[in-house]
């Protein structure tokens, strides 16, 4: 199956945006889920946790400070990999005036219906370009 990012919905929160290209609630036989984060400059995400699935990160673009389980946050930048067991708390926090794009991925899929519920969650229809606004 061929899925372009005009043809998902984007998920666009106070940090960034997600569009979520393989999920097993949208494509019939899928186990695992894929997508792209952006994560705006100077902005990241709460330290959280996928007690169900492991996560792993690849940095297409950009630069930020991960975090995973009790560890201290280490600097991730372009080609970096970074494996999330499952049940591990994590963060990732751009330090950096540039979008921070991402490939995220887990194993099994589902997890990433746990940002529908976010309280920030705007949600852009296929097609649909989101905008940012600096308050």
């Amino acid at each position: 199956m061929h899925v372009s990012p005009d043809t998902v919905p984007t998920m666009a929160f106070d940090w960034g945006s997600i569009k979520w290209f393989v999920t097993p609630s949208a494509i019939e036989g899928a186990s695992s889920t894929l997508g792209e984060v952006i994560i705006n400059p100077g902005q990241g995400h709460a330290r959280h946790n996928h007690p169900n699935a492991e996560e792993i990160i690849y940095v297409i673009s950009g630069e930020a400070s991960q975090m995973v389980g009790d560890g201290e946050p280490f600097p991730i930048k372009e080609g970096d990999t970074v494996h999330i067991p499952a049940g591990a708390y994590h963060s990732t926090f751009n330090s950096t005036w540039r979008p921070l794009r991402l490939i995220v991925t887990y194993t099994p899929g589902g997890e990433e219906k746990a940002l529908e519920g976010a309280p920030d969650l705007h949600l852009h229809e296929p097609g649909r370009v989101a905008e940012w606004r600096q308050a």
